[in-house]
């Protein structure tokens, strides 16, 4: 049945995900492997969507609806946070860019503060990393910690918005500009970056009024 869960999730088709779970509820809370050919880590079923949306299988507004099925039957909006998955549905849609649905998570009761046990990356981390703007906005008005820095690199959620446009990640640069401004308007302490993000903030507000102000 995982193998079925998983082809309509990334058929991005609710109705049937709402037939299978009247039939077998427990499946709203199932790992399901990361590919068809069901090898791999299992994932919560909230994870896989933001995968589905990763590939551009289904789109955000597809994976929410499939998600409203999933949380009406049950499903954990933490996933397995408390059986040491230390990717949430959250951070996994803010790593994933899955942008919308990650907002709806929030809207849902995701555990905004959990951090990664190995990294101790969390939610606005990743949301900053990826550029999502209006992710890292839903997750301050949410009460985020802006200036918690994580394990690996004792890095803010600013400064790892900054390290992507210092490395030129193609992958994952989007409005990563903005976040950083989101963040400092909210309170995020450029104090606490490292001297090689602090010199690239600088160089980015000679170009920008608007940045220049924000970090007098």
């Amino acid at each position: 049945m995982a193998n079925e869960l998983f082809k309509l999730i990334n058929d991005g088709n609710p109705e049937k995900i709402r037939q299978i779970l009247i039939d077998d509820p427990k499946l709203a809370n199932e790992g399901i492997p990361c590919d068809d050919k069901m090898f791999g880590k299992k994932g919560h079923p909230l994870h896989r969507l933001c995968d589905a949306v990763f590939v551009k299988k289904i789109t955000d507004e597809q994976a929410i609806e499939i998600a409203k099925v999933l949380l009406e039957f049950g499903s954990d909006i933490d996933g397995y946070k408390l059986r040491g998955d230390n990717n949430t549905p959250l951070i996994a849609a803010s790593s994933l860019h899955a942008e919308r649905l990650g907002i709806f998570y929030i809207g849902q009761g995701a555990d905004i503060f959990y951090a990664d046990k190995n990294d101790g990356a969390t939610a606005l981390h990743w949301a900053a990393y990826c550029g999502m703007n209006k992710l890292v906005g839903a997750l301050i008005n949410n009460g985020a910690k802006i200036n918690q820095p994580d394990k690996s690199f004792n890095s803010t959620p600013m400064g790892w918005a900054i390290h992507v446009l210092i490395s030129k990640d193609k992958g994952n640069l989007r409005n990563q500009l903005e976040c950083i401004k989101i963040l400092i308007k909210a309170g995020a302490d450029p104090n606490l970056l490292n001297s090689e993000s602090m010199q690239y903030l600088k160089s980015m507000a000679k170009d920008d009024k608007e940045l220049e102000q924000l970090i007098k």
